[in-house]
Order: structure tokens, then sequence, then C-alpha cells
């Protein structure tokens, strides 16, 4: 059995992200296939699949039992009790519009064969007693995305819902924590993207590429700290990984951000465990009634005690 105790630097992680760190794990779908296998102790007492999410303290002992006995099968994560809870924001006989914890997938993985809990699946048990269809999902966000997610009811309202989108008619604001003073305090992006199949991530694209898709936002400086920044971005577009591709090419890459940080150092070192990025507001027309229909969610803990950490003049 492997033992390590987390470092102060490390407190706050998520256990599956902290283990993924190690060599001996090296992936985070590794960890938390341990995890859920029973393979992984958190102060002495075996961790469940609820545990992958839970942050860490300073001075806790986290053990890695390989060859434990008994475990080649994996618990069950489709059991309710281990399960993220399902916030409901706002729900009618057409939509639902849930507020999605980070760390969670809005739907499964194309060609995936792993039994991740997901918002759909919360969804559906959500609605099993009162609906008879599946949920269908109208726009997504990243996985360690914050905030709102909608989701229609029937097909009807999912193709009125899809539609207003490709119209770029509803609103959609996020926040966003940046590196960086950014100036001018005000303004818009506007970038040609292309999606890397192979990198699996969004790359500039030559003006003559015919693949190329427009990629606008406008944002404006809510809270400018010494040496980062919390945007409102408000999407006009809605591409993949939109809003983390364009502020970090302008250099002002997202707390957190891993991936999209274009010269910057490639360690973020941040004190939360993802993009510090939640998708805050949406405003859009009802697709039965054609009224207008308006969510909002607050800031998660994690973004809440960044803002304080900096407000107070302490680095991100």
């Amino acid at each position: 059995m492997t033992r390590w105790i987390v470092t102060e630097s490390e407190q706050g992680l998520r256990l599956d992200a902290w283990l993924a760190r190690r060599s001996e794990v090296g992936a985070r779908a590794k960890a938390t296939a341990w995890i859920e296998r029973g393979k992984v102790f958190l102060n002495g007492t075996a961790a469940g699949f609820p545990d992958a999410g839970r942050r860490l303290q300073a001075g806790d002992e986290i053990s890695l039992w390989v060859d434990r006995p008994g475990t080649a099968t994996p618990v069950a994560r489709r059991v309710a009790a281990a399960r993220p809870l399902l916030h409901v924001v706002h729900e009618d006989r057409a939509i639902l519009i849930a507020d999605k914890p980070p760390g969670l997938l809005v739907e499964p993985l194309p060609d995936s064969d792993d039994q991740e809990p997901t918002l759909l699946d919360l969804v559906a048990d959500h609605l099993r007693t009162s609906v008879r269809s599946r949920p269908l999902v109208v726009h997504r966000i990243d996985r360690d995305t914050s905030g709102l997610v909608l989701f229609a009811k029937t097909t009807a309202a999912q193709q009125a819902l899809k539609a207003q989108f490709e119209r770029r008619e509803p609103t959609r604001i996020y926040l966003a924590l940046v590196r960086g003073v950014v100036s001018p305090a005000s303004g818009t992006w506007r970038d040609k993207l292309v999606w890397d199949k192979a990198r699996l991530m969004q790359r500039l694209a030559h003006p003559r590429d015919a693949r190329s898709k427009d990629a606008v936002a406008h944002y404006r400086v809510l809270e400018q700290f010494r040496d980062e920044a919390l945007l409102e971005v408000s999407l006009v577009t809605g591409k993949r990984n939109q809003i983390r591709v364009q502020a970090g090419r302008r250099g002002h890459p997202i707390v957190g951000e891993r991936l999209y940080r274009f010269g910057a150092a490639r360690a973020d070192g941040s004190a939360i465990d993802r993009q510090a990025l939640h998708a805050a507001r949406l405003e859009f027309a009802h697709p039965v009634t054609g009224k207008p229909v308006r969510a909002s969610a607050p800031l998660p803990d994690d973004m809440r005690a960044l803002v304080e950490r900096l407000r107070q003049g302490r680095p991100a």
C-alpha cells in the first residue's frame, strides 16, 4: 500500500484530481475507477464514488491499495445515494434548467462505456415519476465549467429551443476569473475557430479555411484585482470551449486553465482545481408560451472562495 500526506500547497484539490497528479495513477479516469473500486483510502477509511470530488485538507492521509482483493468489479455508480444532488433552478411542463456542479459531464461521452453519472442521468431520475420520455439536451457546458444547463421535456420543445440558439437569440452570461490586468475594461472578442479533432481542442483558423466558424463574445470587467480580473462574458456565438480559448489567446487565460494557455506557464498553480468559469445567467423565449424565461445561478463555493481570496489581496 502506498501512502501520501496532503501538503498545504495541495489543499483544496479534489481527491480524484490530486490522485491523477501522482505518477502511480497518472490520469483522472484511472483515479475515479480506483476510488469506486475501493482501492483508495482517505484518512484510513475506504473512499467511495461521492468522495471523488471531496476537497482535500492539508494533513489528510491518502492511501492506495492497488492489489486490494475483491475489487475487480466497480461499485455501481448509478445508485442514487452515490450521485451528486440535482439543483433544479426552473421547471415546467416543457423545460428544466439545472445548475450543474463542476466535474460533472452534461451527457455521456460518445463511444464511451464508462458508467460515470452525468447531469442527464440526474435529470432523467428526477423526471422519471412525472414524464415517460427521457429529457433532451438543448445545449452543453464543459465538464469543469459550472452553472446553468437547459433541457427540454419534448422533442418539439427541444427543436424550438435549438432554433433559438441557432439564431443566437438567447442571452448567455458567464462569469470568468482570468489572469492579468484586462484592458480595455470592456469590448468584443472576435475570432475564427476550427475544432481540431485530433487534439480535441479549438484552434485559430486560417482565413480561407472552409471549416472555420465565427466566435464572438462581449466582455466587461466586474472587478480588477492585482493580477486577476473577474469578467462578465456574454456569448453571441456558442462554440465549444469558446470563452476559454478567446480569453487565453489574448493573454488572459482563465484561472485554473490547463489547455488554452498560449505560452503562459504550463503549471497554473491556482487554488482552484478547474477553470474558473461559471454559466451564471440564461434568458430565452419559452418554447410553448413564447414568454421570457430568466434563470440565474450564484457562484459555486470554489469560485466564491477564490474571489474572496483575491479581494483580500492574496494570490489566486
